[in-house]
């Protein structure tokens, strides 16, 4: 699995991380890198109170290995 993963906050301070999944055998993390800006804009526009800090595509881990 390739994740997107985008970090942000509230203006409370509040911060978390969303993680959107794609399967590997359809995505590269090549093509994660490219599209997430597309899906990064459109997660924000779903979560407006929600100031995006950083974003990035990894290798999906599960119990510390990357699957």
């Amino acid at each position: 699995m390739i994740e997107l993963i985008i970090a942000a906050c509230l203006a409370t301070g509040e911060c978390r991380e969303s993680r959107l999944a794609y399967d590997a055998t359809d995505v590269s993390l090549m093509t994660c890198m490219i599209a997430g800006q597309t899906e990064v804009a459109r997660w924000q526009q779903q979560h407006p109170k929600w100031q995006i800090r950083r974003w990035r595509c990894e290798l999906a881990r599960q119990n510390g290995w990357v699957l």
